[in-house]
């Protein structure tokens, strides 16, 4: 017997309210919070838009990741319900915003404008366009969020580093645990539970479902994605290791 948190119907008021929450989000910190940075209150507002985002995904898709009936919890390609619905809304919606950010502030920063814009293509399709998949997609938004909430303290106190001294050695401290969650998270389990999706979809049990042009440009922009993660984090491990080296050889 179907359950109502089954039915992939959902309110047509979610995305535009969520627009709307993560824009006052954002002017908030720009305008109060971080109002002090000047010409950088708009990366403080982008990280607390983030933290709003990242946390409160994770929550509520592995929420759903874990209520969901055994009898599908294999299956990538099971209508989207709800809940499932309300989390692409949300990302959806922060997503949106934060694109707008970067096109107004930082034109130039290519990669993240890409990265958005493909990230919202996955949704958008899996969303509106497909309406089967969304499972097999949240688990990989846990996997990029769970590290939203240190990577924004993370982010924040680079941007004081050199004007607040406990911002320095909070970054300093927090770098190497960071870094390692980062690395086995987007580096191990990432690439894990791609394969897994891939398995699924090319064995074919996702036909009649999912339509194969769609899974084919989600497993490339998720394939993407990770790449470029794990080059950012070897990229941050390399700077790491060469500023200690530095800070041991004048310490002698």
């Amino acid at each position: 017997m179907a359950t109502s948190s089954f039915d992939h119907s959902s309110s047509p008021a979610t995305l535009p309210s969520f627009l709307l929450l993560f824009l006052a989000v954002y002017l908030i910190g720009y305008f109060i919070i971080f109002r002090s940075w000047k010409s950088s209150s708009h990366l403080g507002a982008s990280c607390l838009m983030s933290l709003f985002h990242g946390t409160p995904a994770v929550v509520m898709a592995s929420h759903t990741l874990l209520t969901i009936p055994r009898a599908v919890v294999h299956s990538f390609a099971s209508p989207n319900n709800v809940v499932e619905s309300t989390v692409l809304d949300l990302s959806m919606a922060y997503f949106t915003v934060d694109l707008f950010h970067y096109l107004i502030f930082l034109p130039n920063d290519f990669i993240f404008i890409l990265h958005h814009m493909a990230t919202l293509y996955v949704f958008v399709t899996c969303r509106f366009a497909v309406g089967h998949g969304a499972h097999a997609l949240l688990l990989l938004l846990v996997l990029a969020e769970v590290t939203s909430a240190c990577q924004n303290v993370w982010t924040i106190t680079g941007y004081r580093k050199h004007d607040v001294v406990m911002a320095r050695r909070v970054r300093e401290l927090l770098s190497p645990p960071f870094y390692l969650f980062y690395t086995l998270v987007r580096g191990l389990a990432g690439p894990v539970a791609l394969y897994d999706m891939a398995a699924f979809y090319v064995s074919g049990a996702a036909e009649g479902a999912v339509p194969r042009w769609a899974w084919l440009s989600w497993l490339v922009v998720i394939g993407v994605a990770i790449v470029v993660s794990v080059l950012w984090v070897l990229r941050n491990w390399v700077d790491w290791f060469r500023e200690k080296n530095n800070s041991n050889k004048k310490s002698k």
